[in-house]
């Protein structure tokens, strides 16, 4: 009897799930940039708000001190398939910058990006932000 494979699962190339996760991370940029009024990009210049190169350590999204008073979070993007949510959450707490609250921005293919954070800490913004 003949195998018959699903092929609507293609396996995706890392070259192109690293572009995808750049086109998250770039997307996030965009979205504090538009909150911020700071300028962003990826392009090697100094810019307050940039994309971090994929695989370099630290948050996905670098921000200077400044564009962290009005953005009070350190960022983590993840463009990909298989929700891995508590492993996400550590490298996020282990990455977080002093003064900010994690954010996860997470995103499956041809569905909305979501937000993630600290439940207690959202509530807690949520009360101080009435």
């Amino acid at each position: 009897m003949e195998k018959i494979t699903d092929m609507s699962k293609k396996k995706i190339t890392p070259q192109s799930a690293k572009a995808k996760g750049r086109r998250l991370q770039q997307w996030v940029c965009s979205k504090i940039s538009e909150l911020t009024g700071y300028e962003w990009g990826s392009n090697g210049e100094d810019y307050a708000i940039e994309s971090r190169p994929m695989g370099q350590s630290g948050t996905d999204v670098r921000m200077e001190s400044h564009v962290l008073k009005k953005f009070p979070f350190s960022v983590e993007a993840k463009a990909v398939e298989k929700m891995a949510i508590p492993q996400w959450v550590r490298q996020a707490e282990e990455n977080k910058i002093e003064g900010t609250d994690w954010l996860l921005v997470c995103k499956q293919s041809r569905k909305k990006a979501i937000v993630i954070m600290d439940a207690e800490r959202f509530f807690e913004l949520l009360k101080n932000y009435k």
